[in-house]
């Protein structure tokens, strides 16, 4: 899709290909689609978001934000590859692990990470980092921290276990495409002060 026709075709209607079918990362992406567009436009706009096929995650959670920005991309780029010219942008989020601070006693955070693909080019947003807390890994080696990790698919992922489900992987992924699509629409989509209020 050239960018004219990208901009003709979002007069009529935003359509989204998601990499993956996990309900909340679907979900996720509506929910800050959604949200972006409605304070950022003033008029109704339909939305379609797709999950599509992606590849499946390798085992284990990558323990650095470089492994699941890499990660991501992959997914993200096999997505835009495969219906390239179908959609208007293609989006690929999923979380991990980061750490930060002195090698000997580094603090370990999860948070997720959102990469949004577009004819006018492409950003990347994440969602707020939750630390793990300490008292889980005493003891262990950095390549076993991934498997200390609580919090499954069906209990609403790490966020939600760290957070006592305060916070979720939807909501996660909503403030990474919410933080991307800004990046992307930075100086090209405007909001009024009072109208921003509104949302949030």
């Amino acid at each position: 899709m050239e960018t004219r026709e990208f901009w003709q075709r979002l007069q009529t209607g935003i359509e989204v290909a998601v990499a993956g079918a996990t309900p909340e990362r679907h979900l996720g992406v509506r929910d800050g689609f959604l949200r972006f567009f409605r304070a950022r436009l003033d008029r109704p706009l339909s939305i379609a978001v797709v999950s599509q096929e992606a590849a499946e995650q390798p085992t284990g959670l990558p323990i650095t934000d470089e492994e699941i920005m890499d990660w991501v991309r992959k997914r993200g780029e096999s997505v835009r590859k495969r219906y390239a010219g179908d959609y208007h942008f293609f989006v690929a989020s999923d979380g991990g692990i980061h750490t930060m601070g002195p090698r000997d006693k580094p603090l370990y955070f999860v948070r997720n990470w959102t990469l949004v693909l577009s004819p006018i080019g492409e950003a990347w947003g994440s969602s707020g980092s939750v630390q793990v807390p300490g008292r889980l890994l005493d003891g262990l080696g950095h390549d076993q921290v991934p498997f200390a990790v609580p919090g499954t698919r069906k209990s609403g992922g790490m966020i939600a276990s760290l957070t006592g489900g305060l916070e979720t992987r939807r909501r996660a992924v909503e403030i990474a495409t919410i933080h991307a699509l800004s990046t992307l629409f930075y100086g090209i989509l405007g909001v009024e002060p009072d109208r921003a209020a509104r949302w949030r």
